[in-house]
């Protein structure tokens, strides 16, 4: 079963928000924003630089998700969990476009720079405002 509950995952598979991927540098946060894809329990974002040496020496994540309007929140979403860097190019470029379509950008941009990091989600928090 999953650790996301029905009505979360409703919230992150519905329009298309940034989340911001938490890890940690030196025990210090890094927070930074990106494009992701929710399905069954797992995100899949495709990332490099800070964000993806920050995963290859310390797996441990966080994902926040918001929704507001006009700076009044109206949902939020936090996700934990263990990051796996994907050395695949086919599940790369797969991913990749899914994550492309889903915020309306051309199906392979980014895919020159980046790498497939899928989150397995391991809890959720959410609130409603």
């Amino acid at each position: 079963m999953s650790a996301v509950p029905s009505p979360v995952e409703e919230l992150l598979t519905g329009e298309p928000l940034m989340a911001h991927l938490g890890t940690c540098s030196d025990g210090r946060p890094h927070v930074a924003p990106v494009w992701y894809r929710y399905d069954d329990g797992f995100v899949e974002l495709v990332t490099s630089g800070r964000k993806l040496a920050d995963i290859k020496a310390n797996p441990y994540v966080s994902l926040s998700v918001e929704r507001s309007d006009g700076g009044d929140p109206e949902w939020m979403v936090s996700l934990r969990g263990t990051a796996t860097v994907v050395e695949n190019d086919e599940a790369f470029r797969e991913a990749n476009r899914r994550i492309n379509r889903r915020y309306g950008a051309p199906e392979d941009a980014w895919a020159e720079e980046n790498t497939l990091v899928r989150v397995d989600v391991g809890s959720a928090s959410h609130r409603t405002y």
